[in-house]
């Protein structure tokens, strides 16, 4: 890297974090980073550590303490949260922000709506928004059970410990997203072996920057062929709908966004709700339970898990007072989102998971105009995954000690890289 300003800058999200994998970055190696700045990203199993929950007590906005002179916010109270991420004006997600920086130019930008703001943000998910209706989204009600139903097919006639990551948590969400993206079935090997080589790299697993490389490529030949002959799925449709409206380049980053919002999130939520139901046999009987149980625990575990730990970095593009604080131009704001989760001003007992608990209002999707557009899949999918998994497979249990599990160490996106269970 050229300049450590640009290390810093890594916060801003995985995607640049891959870029600068190339050479040999990774984030869990940030030695001279203090342990403050790296705390929100970290977990004691499930659990955000306490210090934490003690920042968020002593001031809900306060300094991040960064080296160099970085002037950032770290904020973990719930209001305070909902303010930052419900503000469009004066604030910033936009890509451009990171161009000079360690060499990244505009060329480099992913597209999609994260590193976007208004107005192009505004026509983006403005295209984007009818296809993610429950309207739309209902059609992938019936394969989304059957990819569940085939999963489980596969982990029942597999010999010894099957590991849930590997078997249903990750082909589960990456097959959705062939269906809503249209992506022909010849072609859904190779998507799924972009996709999980795609997750590796975001995962911190050393992997080169050639598989994004490979994977975006690949979306562009998507397109172009959608281009030709326009299919019923999204990028079909959009071509369909909006043909001239949208190009080539948008709408790979469209695509792009999709599958990385939508894979390494969900497949995290899989694996780790999945844990929840082991160790806690209560949970376990709800979820085999009615529709309105299986409602509870998602949203239960949208909130205590919250996967997505940190929102979309915001860049303060004029001074203002937030929560009593003033931030200034220039200044970076990182929103915890398992922070302000916990927040008691959400409700009582929030340290704890309780699969009984009315759905609360949680930022585990965000808020604002960068909420997550794919939230209403993401909870068709976990609401079919979970009651198939334990109806099919009752006696599951853990295969090894749960001290012996490994989770990720400092991750934006939180997860689990292995859960081996025994089935019968």
């Amino acid at each position: 890297m050229s300049t450590i300003r640009s290390r810093v800058l890594a916060w801003v999200g995985r995607r640049y974090l891959a870029r600068q994998q190339k050479n040999g970055f990774d984030l869990s190696k940030i030695s001279f980073l203090p342990e403050a700045a790296l705390m929100p990203l970290k977990r004691d199993g499930l659990d955000p550590v306490p210090d934490l929950r003690q920042r968020r007590e002593e001031a809900p906005i306060a300094k991040l303490d960064l080296p160099f002179g970085m002037n950032a916010w770290l904020v973990t109270g719930y209001e305070e949260s909902k303010a930052i991420l419900g503000r469009v004006k004066g604030f910033s997600t936009d890509f451009t922000n990171l161009v000079g920086s360690a060499g990244v130019t505009a060329e480099q930008n992913p597209g999609g709506l994260g590193f976007a703001d208004p107005p192009v943000h505004t026509r983006l998910r403005k295209l984007l928004t009818p296809e993610f209706t429950m309207r739309r989204l209902s059609r992938l009600t019936p394969r989304i059970d059957e990819i569940v139903a085939a999963q489980l097919d596969a982990m029942e006639n597999a010999e010894g410990p099957v590991d849930l990551w590997e078997s249903f948590a990750l082909p589960i969400p990456s097959l959705t997203i062939c269906e809503l993206l249209g992506v022909p079935y010849e072609d859904r090997e190779e998507f799924q072996r972009l996709s999980t080589a795609r997750f590796d790299l975001f995962g911190g697993a050393g992997a080169s920057l050639g598989a994004m490389t490979e994977s975006l490529s690949y979306l562009m030949d998507v397109v172009k062929k959608q281009r030709e002959q326009p299919g019923d799925g999204l990028l079909g449709m959009l071509i369909k709908d909006h043909g001239d409206e949208i190009d080539d380049r948008e709408l790979a980053g469209l695509a792009d966004g999709v599958l990385t919002g939508g894979l390494e999130t969900t497949a995290s939520m899989l694996a780790l709700g999945a844990l929840v139901l082991l160790r806690d046999p209560g949970a376990f009987d709800a979820v085999r339970g009615d529709d309105e149980s299986v409602h509870k625990f998602v949203e239960e575990l949208l909130r205590y898990l919250t996967v997505v730990q940190m929102a979309f970095p915001r860049f303060a593009t004029e001074d203002m007072e937030i929560g009593g604080v003033r931030i200034a131009e220039g200044d970076i704001v990182l929103v915890s989102l398992s922070g302000a989760n916990r927040d008691p001003a959400l409700g009582g007992g929030l340290e704890s998971f309780d699969g009984g608990r009315a759905a609360t209002s949680h930022l585990a999707f965000s808020y604002g105009i960068h909420r997550c557009i794919g939230a209403e899949l993401a909870r068709m999918e976990l609401r079919a995954a979970y009651p198939a998994l334990v109806r099919r497979f009752p006696k599951m249990r853990l295969a090894v000690e749960p001290e012996d599990l490994a989770f990720r160490q400092v991750s934006i996106v939180y997860g689990v890289d292995a859960l081996p269970v025994l089935l019968k």
